[in-house]
């Protein structure tokens, strides 16, 4: 694996020590931060702040989201490999979506695919296929984060995880879907 080194930014001392106790570094996140309205960049930015005032300056940053832990074998060396093989300023993991997107406006839905030609799933060419931002893995470069405040944009680039890797953890029975999901994939 390609990764140096292993930072938590928790407000948490429970998952601090379970976090030291697995070899990661502990970055102490404010409680200002830490609650349902702060945002993933208000952490990032904490986190770097907290490398510089330890002399620590990374150059290319792997964010994974405790919501979106499932991820492929491998796919962390995969995604730095091609962040760093093909220039990117950012990259992020999707998976493929075979579900149909609507917009409601107003009182009305609108299909956003020919309902009149609906494919089915085993028919659909790689066109037809929608991908979803899965939330398990983001790199960026530290320059980039410092001159746009975000992890993702200038040339974006990306790892495809297969759909079982997609599901996040946004309310409470997601939990209980995601182990039962992990436990499947390990077999």
């Amino acid at each position: 694996m390609r990764v140096d080194r292993v930072f938590v930014s928790t407000d948490d001392e429970q998952i601090a020590n379970i976090s030291r106790s697995d070899g990661a570094e502990v970055i102490p996140r404010p409680a200002d931060i830490a609650g349902d309205t702060a945002t993933t960049e208000s952490a990032i930015s904490h986190a770097i702040e907290w490398w510089q005032a330890q002399n620590l300056n990374p150059t290319t940053i792997i964010l994974l989201q405790a919501t979106s832990p499932l991820r492929p074998k491998g796919s962390l060396d995969k995604a730095l490999e091609i962040f760093q093989s093909e220039g990117f300023d950012s990259l992020l993991s999707i998976s493929p979506t075979h579900r149909f997107f609507w917009k409601v406006e107003g009182l009305e839905a609108r299909a956003e695919y020919d309902f009149m030609n609906r494919p089915r799933r085993q028919d659909m060419t790689e066109a037809d296929i929608r991908y979803v931002e899965n939330g398990s893995v983001y790199v960026f470069s530290l320059d980039h984060f410092n001159r746009t405040g975000n992890r993702l944009g200038g040339k974006i680039g990306y790892t495809i995880f297969p759909e079982e890797f997609s599901p996040e953890i946004d309310i409470p029975s997601d939990f209980n879907l995601l182990e039962e999901i992990a436990e499947n994939l390990e077999r």
